[in-house]
């Protein structure tokens, strides 16, 4: 599908006009959460996160069918990463959100706030390239960087839930 006919398509809805509308997202990602999220079912932010693989407490095991859905997850990976690219415009919010969030991120990853999350990687993956630094009791810059932008990803996806409600069922958002 060329990318005109997903801009089209993401224009002939509110919700996706409204999606474009925010700094880091195009009319390929807003298209993407049209065709993913059925807002019908998601009566909470957190079933936009579990269905997109965001929730922390899903555990997918081994011969077992996948509890999220991949393309939306990878496409909410691809949503992190426009917002770090538009990090430093200041019209971003959710740019600049992560931005404040890896700087706190970082600060209580210094303080050693995350080393019993430490150790838990580190007894489960003795071996892995980065228990070198979990053997400080420290998160890798990677693992920093993965959680700020899944913070803003999903105070986006509370915001387009949100919008959704209103403006494609005419309801109020619940209170968090």
């Amino acid at each position: 599908i060329c990318r005109s006919a997903l801009e089209r398509y993401a224009k002939s809805r509110a919700l996706g006009r409204w999606a474009m509308a925010v700094c880091g997202i195009g009319p390929v990602i807003a298209a993407g959460l049209l065709a993913h999220i059925d807002i019908t079912k998601a009566s909470a932010p957190t079933k936009i996160w579990r269905y997109a693989g965001l929730d922390p407490t899903s555990k997918w095991e081994k011969g077992e069918k996948r509890p999220w859905n991949g393309a939306l997850r990878r496409l909410c990976w691809l949503i992190g990463e426009s917002f770090v690219k538009v990090s430093g415009n200041e019209k971003s919010l959710y740019g600049n959100l992560y931005r404040q969030r890896k700087e706190y991120e970082i600060a209580k990853n210094e303080s050693g706030e995350y080393a019993d999350q430490v150790a838990e990687r580190l007894e489960r993956r003795k071996t892995s390239a980065e228990a070198k630094t979990w053997k400080e009791g420290k998160l890798t810059p990677g693992h920093i960087h993965s959680r700020s932008k899944r913070f803003a990803v999903k105070l986006f996806l509370a915001h387009y839930h949100a919008a959704a409600m209103y403006l494609e069922l005419d309801q109020k958002a619940p209170e968090p």
